[in-house]
């Protein structure tokens, strides 16, 4: 796969991206229905992450998986557990939680798909603006207390593709409340 690992910064101890989604989309005109088409030419990774989510290709995960197990996961220090980034698409199976699962397999961690829910809130996909996500988010992430004992624990916030950073901020602002929590550390397969 491509590679294009870059950091990204928010209110987490320390943040990297595997590599950027898109690298080019050309306007083809609109179809018979109105809609725009468009020739778009993804990195590797993000090609599998768009295979994954939108042609439910769930061979797509193992790879993806192995290819965090190998960039990013060596970048951080200790890692306790890893997060999911809670789905914004109500779906049967859910990519992210599935990348963290095969990810967690590969490097002997623990996962947890209950310690952040997120409510429903309006569709952040088509808005550019990361004011304008942040105040759509604001308040929408809940900590349930899912962690077992008193200690302190580094974790792993996973998501899939990462845009302005509104939505991993407002998770890590939600986990910062949880006294289990120590480090937060942050991780997405694409950036936009």
């Amino acid at each position: 796969m491509q590679f294009g690992i870059q950091p990204i910064n928010g209110n987490w101890d320390d943040g990297y991206v595997l590599s950027k989604h898109t690298i080019s989309s050309t306007y083809l005109g609109d179809d018979e229905n109105g809609h725009p088409k468009f020739d778009t030419l993804r990195s590797k990774p993000g090609e599998a992450l768009y295979q994954l989510k939108y042609r439910n290709d769930w061979k797509q995960v193992a790879p993806i998986a192995a290819e965090l197990a190998t960039h990013i996961w060596p970048l951080f220090d200790r890692i306790d557990l890893i997060v999911p980034m809670p789905a914004s698409t109500p779906r049967d199976r859910q990519p992210v939680s599935e990348l963290a699962w095969a990810l967690a397999k590969i490097v002997g961690a623990k996962v947890s798909d209950t310690l952040l829910t997120k409510a429903p809130t309006a569709q952040l996909k088509n808005l550019n603006s990361k004011d304008e996500k942040a105040a759509i988010l604001a308040g929408q992430f809940t900590v349930t207390d899912a962690i077992p004992g008193d200690a302190k624990h580094d974790v792993l916030l996973l998501d899939d593709l990462f845009h302005t950073g509104a939505s991993m901020e407002a998770a890590c602002a939600a986990l910062r409340t949880y006294p289990k929590i120590g480090r937060i550390y942050a991780a997405a397969v694409t950036w936009r």
